[in-house]
């Protein structure tokens, strides 16, 4: 551990204001704050002899200057440091947990969906083995980002009961203005059956009404897929 060398003390308080810590989050933002800056903040007070950031630099020095190195310290070696009771470790330790959860929370990647081959694989984990079928639909925006997608029904081996109020009750809850229906047939047919050409087109000439565009129908099997966008097989 770093010794606390022998200096000048000046009290934090007889600093500029814009060189105080909390003085200059406030008036440059956080991101103009260094480490040490932002961990005498969490450290408060200092001692007879060492201000918070005094005694935050020798925290940093003795970690090779490395929040990584200091966020695997348990609450007890940080109180080792003169100035840190157990409070101030308690609150050094929360602070680094929490960058370390809001680093694992972060916003997953984007994904956008353009051609029906994309679509296919981006539905495969969800679609892969089923012995039912399966309707879901995937909500994007005008970018085709995913929204959200969802399950709306599922049938048996070779039928599928679908309540197209579902379908634009969740399309409208995301205002998403497009969506995208995939279903699966187990029967590995990537030919769609009358029943699925009539609820597609029924659906298209419904979501017309709400200004929401269907892009695609994909026919899921484990070994290839079909698009009526592709093939064309309805009408806007």
């Amino acid at each position: 551990m770093a010794e606390q060398n022998s200096k000048p003390f000046f009290n934090i308080k007889s600093w500029n204001e814009e060189d105080r810590p909390r003085e200059k989050m406030l008036l440059k933002g956080k991101a103009a704050l260094s480490d040490t800056e932002l961990i005498a903040i969490l450290i408060s007070t200092g001692t007879k002899n060492h201000t918070a950031v005094d005694i935050a630099k020798i925290i940093l020095a003795d970690c090779e200057n490395d929040l990584h190195v200091l966020s695997k310290k348990s609450i007890q070696q940080i109180q080792q440091y003169k100035g840190i009771g157990e409070a101030k470790a308690i609150t050094i330790a929360a602070a680094l947990e929490i960058g370390r959860r809001r680093k694992e929370a972060e916003r997953p990647k984007i994904v956008k969906l353009i051609g029906s081959k994309a679509i296919y694989e981006y539905m495969r984990p969800a679609l892969a083995d089923l012995q039912e079928e399966q309707l879901w639909i995937i909500m994007l925006n005008n970018q085709c980002e995913v929204i959200k997608k969802m399950q709306i029904s599922s049938g048996g081996t070779s039928y599928l009961t679908v309540d197209m109020k579902l379908i634009f009750k969740h399309t409208l809850e995301y205002a998403a203005p497009n969506i995208i229906l995939v279903h699966n047939h187990p029967s590995g047919s990537t030919t769609p059956s009358n029943e699925d050409i009539i609820l597609t087109q029924n659906i298209v000439n419904a979501s017309k009404l709400l200004q929401i565009k269907v892009l695609d129908h994909i026919i899921y099997t484990d070994t290839g897929y079909s698009s009526f966008a592709d093939e064309d097989w309805y009408s806007e």
